[in-house]
Parts: C-alpha cells; structure tokens; sequence
C-alpha cells in the first residue's frame, strides 16, 4: 500500500480529479486531501468535501496545513483534531520549529525545503519530535516542477540536511502536487530518496509503513482518550436469561422440538415429544405412606 498524505485541494478545483485518477493507475492506495490556513485560525474551519466521483481504489483522509510564524501563536489543535484526519504544521523559523517538535500536539511538521531555510536542523530537536511520534514531512513537487534550479537545488540539501539529522528514522514523503504532471510513481519516489541520502528500503517505508503509522496513530488520538485508552464497550447490562425468554414469541416457546428413536432395523426416525412416553415421576414417601394407610383400611372394611 502507498500513501501520498499532501495533495492540495479546494472544492472548486478542476484538476483534482485528473489527479486523483492519475494517483490510482500509478499504484497509490491512501490520499490526504489537503487544506492549508496561513495565521490564525477561522472560527468556522471544517474540512471541504472529497469528490464524489474520485476513484474507488483510493481511500481519501481530509488534511489541514496550520503555516507557524509566530512562537506566540497557540492554533486550538484540541478542537481541530476531530475534524480532520491529519493534523500538520509548517514551522518558518527556528523557535517554532522548536515548539512543533517539543510540545504541539500535531501528526506532521511539514517544512518548505523548496526555500532557504533561516535555521539549521539540530539532532536534540528533530529527535524530541521523533521520540513524541510525529513524523517529519518531505514534499518533493515544489522542487521538480519547473520551479527553478534554486527550488531544487535547496530541495535537495535541505532534505539531506534533514536526513542527517533524524538518522534516516521518521520520514514520511508526500508530493504535495496540485497537477497530475507533478506525481511521480512510488518506484520513482524511491530512486528519488536515494540521491537525497535514504536507502532504499527507508525510502519505501517513508511512503509505505511511516505513512501508514501516521494514520493510525492519528486515528487512535481521535477515538481513544489521550492515544491510550480506546472504549470498544460502552458498558451496557447484558439482558438475563429469563428476559431473553420474555422476547421470544409464544409459538417458538409451546413448538414441540424432534427427537429421534432408533427402530429395530439399525435406521432412525423422527418423532415428535408429543408422541414420546413421559417418564414416570418417582413417589415421596408421603404419598407411599399415604397408598399403604389406604390398602390396609380396605383390607380390613367388613365385607
């Protein structure tokens, strides 16, 4: 299974499903539509409608992109989680790098590295990330389509930068791609992570098994309390037995069972326990004593 987790997307977008079907012939299983917020949160935010008509091999997950500038901005990630499948953040400077990584309860940090960045990657800080089980993104349309040698150049230093400070552990690529010219198949994805610095097999898991643990692990945070607890029973009385009984109708009840005798010849046949000889009842010793006091005045009645 392949997992693309950033494909931009509006509701009146006319290349999205050319996109989607072009995701779906090249062997990609799982899409995250994505919606991107610069600043502060809308107080209305709800996640846009996937396309009725997308193809049915892809299983479609709703994304929001939260754009940090400001170490002060506190965007209400409690409330938006239950919204969205996958909650991501795009750090700009260092400081809220830092607090993505350390503290901010997201899925994703999701970095430009089209662009220069104005911070180096420090190994204590990705690591607190990785440690907390948010996954660093990598999105290589914005380096491979006709954005420019400077585009792809800062792309590829930027990725090996960030490979090198995470040790190859916890990175997921996604494409990013508002057209279908800018996918690229997984094979390619995975050639592509090898000039950046990943072995082959990290490449296939960062679009394959990371991938497939950020959904999970962002579904658990949406159904269990605090991604410990899940509740698979709400606590209900199981009825009794003899409510059960209650419940099945009258004719069920009264309907005689078959049995089965077996005759002479070795064959056996059905009857009916309305058919059956009932079992003689043992007597109590009152009733015994009752019948011999009984006898014994016949016994000696004058004739």
């Amino acid at each position: 299974m392949f997992y693309d987790l950033n494909v931009p997307y509006a509701a009146e977008d006319p290349e999205i499903l050319h996109t989607l079907e072009f995701l779906a012939e090249v062997g990609y299983t799982t899409v995250a539509l994505s919606q991107t917020v610069p600043g502060k949160l809308p107080t209305n935010l709800a996640p846009p409608k996937p396309p009725s008509n997308a193809p049915k091999s892809l299983t479609l997950l709703t994304r929001l992109n939260i754009v940090l500038s400001d170490p002060a901005q506190n965007p209400r990630l409690t409330t938006i989680t239950p919204l969205y499948s996958i909650v991501a953040v795009r750090p700009t400077n260092e400081k809220t790098l830092l607090s993505a990584c350390n503290s901010m309860d997201c899925d994703l940090i999701s970095l430009d590295l089209s662009v220069r960045l104005p911070f180096h990657f420090k190994l204590k800080t990705v690591a607190s990330a990785v440690a907390r089980g948010v996954r660093f993104e990598i999105c290589y349309s914005p380096g491979i389509t006709g954005s420019g040698l400077e585009a792809r150049r800062n792309l590829i230093g930027n990725a090996m930068a960030l490979i090198r400070a995470t040790r190859s552990r916890g990175i997921i690529i996604s494409s990013e791609a508002k057209r279908a010219l800018a996918i690229r198949a997984p094979m390619d994805i995975v050639n592509l992570a090898c000039v950046w610095g990943l072995s082959q097999e990290r490449g296939k898991e960062a679009i394959c098994e990371e991938a497939r643990k950020v959904v999970a692990l962002s579904s658990l945070k949406r159904t269990s309390w605090r991604g410990i607890v899940d509740v698979v029973d709400g606590g209900e009385q199981k009825p009794t037995k003899s409510e059960k009984l209650q419940k099945i109708p009258a004719k069920e009840t009264t309907k005689s069972l078959p049995t089965v005798e077996s005759t002479g010849d070795g064959l056996k046949r059905k009857a009916s326990l309305e058919s059956a000889p009932e079992a003689e009842k043992p007597l109590s010793k009152r009733e015994m004593k009752r019948r011999a006091k009984k006898a014994r005045l016949e016994a000696n009645a004058p004739p």
